[in-house]
């Protein structure tokens, strides 16, 4: 017992330098001394899978759940998905399996939202849904978890504008990471449903479309190899050959039905 209390006291100064590294935005300091506290807490006997009932036990579970909480929002923070989903599987039981043993998580709620969208981003319905599954049902009301939820129902009902107006409402700024990948997923499906179902698009129309500005709009339209009509102002998906009137050139409005319309034949197909 002697020397986990000994090293459960080096922890804490360790960790108590971890969250100031974090906080400070310190990258090289931060993945240093996470290094070090992962080390440390294997050998906290009362972490899962054992559980042991030792007399630190509330305060080897704290000190581990708040270890793998940084160390999960750090790795989104370096954009390393791969390890944030690692870290986020090593802390699941802390908010599952010790709900009872030890006090609930300031960040419980920040972190459940934070894995349900990175599901969302890589879209991984069925993980979602199951993921959602295990979070009690109060939690849902939770704005971080709620936030997730909305978008998962935008997602699905095609209503790409309020993916993108929600850029603009994230509940904590360590969400922008995987909204700025969900807006470029989304960008994505949209100018690939222009590209099916247009001959031609105003510039203008397609940059609304696509909530980019003009320099983001030509950013894309050179991605994408996308032509301009002769005026510059319509891009030309296949060529006509009558030249377009303007009144061939649909409203946003019409286009946003028409990629509902397409994402609902998608889904009966």
């Amino acid at each position: 017992g002697r020397s986990t209390m000994a090293d459960l006291a080096s922890a804490k100064k360790t960790l108590d330098g971890l969250v100031k590294a974090y906080a400070a935005g310190d990258a090289t300091k931060t993945a240093s001394l996470l290094g070090t506290l992962k080390v440390a807490i294997t050998a906290f006997p009362a972490l899962p899978p054992l559980f042991e009932q030792t007399p630190t036990a509330v305060e080897e579970l704290t000190l581990a759940r708040d270890v793998l909480e940084h160390a999960t929002l750090f790795a989104v923070s370096q954009q390393d998905d791969a390890a944030a989903e690692r870290n986020f599987n090593q802390l699941r039981p802390y908010y599952s399996d010790c709900a009872g043993m030890i006090p609930p998580s300031p960040r419980q709620a920040l972190l459940t939202g934070l894995n349900l969208l990175r599901l969302l981003v890589q879209n991984r319905i069925a993980e979602f849904h199951t993921e959602l599954e295990l979070i009690p049902a109060e939690a849902h009301d939770d704005r971080h978890v709620a936030f997730c939820l909305d978008l998962e129902s935008s997602l699905m009902e095609g209503a790409y504008n309020k993916i993108f107006a929600a850029s603009g409402s994230i509940p904590t700024p360590d969400y922008a990471h995987f909204m700025t990948m969900l807006n470029a997923t989304v960008r994505d499906e949209i100018a690939a449903c222009v590209e099916r179902g247009y001959k031609h698009l105003g510039t203008k129309d397609a940059a609304k479309l696509l909530d980019v500005d003009a320099v983001g709009m030509d950013e894309l339209a050179k991605e994408r190899g996308w032509a301009r009509s002769a005026d510059g102002g319509a891009f030309v998906f296949r060529e006509e050959a009558a030249p377009p009137s303007a009144k061939d050139i649909p409203s946003v409005r019409l286009i946003n039905q028409t990629l509902l319309y397409a994402k609902e034949l998608e889904r009966i197909v």
